[in-house]
């Protein structure tokens, strides 16, 4: 842990700050599987809201 010494002998903690990185656009592959992965969640919230239609 880094301490920093004040005066009078007081010691102060602080946290360990994470390095700072600029984030890269997603390429090609990526932004498909996002695609294929948003499609599959609403075609799951989709069953689930009409299996909950259905019962009701």
């Amino acid at each position: 842990m880094p301490y920093t010494t004040e005066d009078g002998g007081r010691l102060n903690n602080f946290a360990v700050e994470p390095k700072v990185y600029k984030a890269e656009p997603p390429n090609k592959k990526q932004q498909i599987q996002y695609i294929v992965m948003g499609a599959l969640g609403v075609a799951l919230i989709g069953g689930l809201i009409a299996i909950a239609v259905s019962v009701s």
